[in-house]
């Protein structure tokens, strides 16, 4: 888990229902591009790190839930 104090800096980013959109948005466009490297690759070290991308991009997608967890 994050430090508090990161959690609570990203509280108004999270709030803003424009801005959290269009974050969201582009966190989908960069999954869907190593979605598709990942459908491409036959390197398995390639595969691994869209694998890690991947993964690393849906948490972020989960900040809002864990931002908003803190008090």
């Amino acid at each position: 888990m994050i430090d508090k104090k990161w959690l609570s800096a990203l509280k108004p980013m999270v709030s803003s229902k424009g801005q959290w959109t269009a974050f969201t948005e582009a966190l989908d466009a960069y999954i869907e591009m190593h979605s598709k490297k990942l459908e491409q690759s036959s390197d398995p070290i390639e595969m691994y790190r869209a694998q890690g991308a991947v993964y690393s991009l849906r948490k972020l997608k989960q900040l809002k839930e864990e931002v908003n967890a803190t008090n």
